[in-house]
C-alpha cells in the first residue's frame, strides 16, 4: 500500500538576487494513513518550505511529492487548489478566521468552496462546532472568542471537510500554555478517531507529542523515528558536540 504522504528526493530551490538558497535538499520520507508526524526545526531548518509543499501552497524544483498517490509537482494552480481543499485541512498559528463571518459561517468555508449545499454545509459545520465545545456560539463573530476558543474553530474548519490529512502549523503558538495543552489534547483525540495529523513546530516538547518525528536541519532529515527515543530532540551539531544535558 502506499503512503499517504510521500517524498521522493525533494528539494526547493529559491532564487535570491544572484544567491541560490536550497531550502529543502533532496528529502525523503514517508507518511502513512492514520499517523501522528512531527515535522521539527529551528528557523531555516526547511519545515516551513515542507509544509508548503504537504499543504500543495508549493511544488517541489526537484524531486516527487505524492499526495495519496497523486504526483502534485504536475498539477497546475486550479488543480492544486482542488486537492488542497479535498484532502488537506489547515491549522494555522493565528487561525485565519474571517472577522466579519459568524463561526458557523467560518466553518462552512472549505464546504462552499467544495461545493456542497447550503444545508448540509450548515449542519455539518454546527456539528463540528458542537465537537469543539462551541455549539452555544455558532452566531457569534471570532473577536467575540479568546484565543483558544478561535483555536477550536479552525480546527472544527479543519476537520468539517473529513480531509485525508490535518496539517496543523505550529498550533499552539499564540497561546498560553494551559490552553496549548488543551489544543494539544484536541489533536490527540483527532488522531485517536483516525485522522491522520501532521503537525509542525520549532519547540521539541511540542513535536513529543506526536508517535513520531522527522527532524529536519538546513533543509535535510536528520532523524526520523520514535519520537520518545533520546535521539528526537538532539540536533546534529548537538551531536557532535555530546549528548544534551
Amino acid at each position: 500500500m502506499s503512503a499517504l504522504i510521500e517524498f521522493q528526493d525533494v528539494s526547493k530551490l529559491y532564487q535570491m538576487g544572484d544567491t541560490t538558497i536550497r531550502a529543502a535538499d533532496h528529502i525523503s520520507m514517508k507518511i502513512d494513513a492514520g499517523e501522528f508526524v512531527a515535522i521539527v526545526g529551528q528557523s531555516g531548518s526547511g519545515k516551513s518550505t515542507c509544509m508548503n509543499i504537504i499543504g500543495c501552497l508549493d511544488v517541489p524544483t526537484e524531486g516527487t511529492y505524492l499526495l495519496d498517490g497523486n504526483d502534485v509537482g504536475q498539477m497546475n494552480k486550479n488543480q492544486l487548489a482542488a486537492i488542497r481543499n479535498r484532502k488537506l485541512g489547515f491549522i494555522f498559528q493565528q487561525y485565519n478566521l474571517l472577522p466579519k463571518l459568524t463561526l458557523l459561517e467560518n466553518v462552512e468555508v472549505p464546504l462552499m468552496y467544495a461545493g456542497v449545499p447550503r444545508a448540509e454545509r450548515q449542519e455539518r459545520a454546527r456539528v463540528a462546532l458542537e465537537m469543539m465545545g462551541l455549539g452555544d456560539k455558532l452566531r457569534q463573530k471570532p473577536l467575540q472568542l479568546s484565543g483558544g476558543q478561535q483555536q477550536r474553530v479552525s480546527i472544527a474548519r479543519a476537520l468539517v471537510g473529513e480531509p485525508a490529512v490535518i496539517l496543523a502549523d505550529e498550533p499552539t503558538g499564540a497561546l498560553d500554555s494551559k490552553t496549548g495543552r488543551e489544543v494539544l489534547q484536541i489533536l490527540h483525540d483527532v488522531h485517536e478517531a483516525g485522522n491522520t495529523v501532521v503537525l509542525i513546530t520549532h519547540d521539541n516538547s511540542i513535536a513529543r507529542q506526536a508517535q513520531r518525528i522527522i527532524r529536519l536541519e538546513d533543509g535535510r532529515v536528520i532523524y526520523d523515528g520514535n519520537s520518545q527515543a533520546p535521539e528526537a530532540v538532539v540536533s546534529a551539531s548537538q551531536t557532535e558536540r555530546g549528548p544534551v544535558q
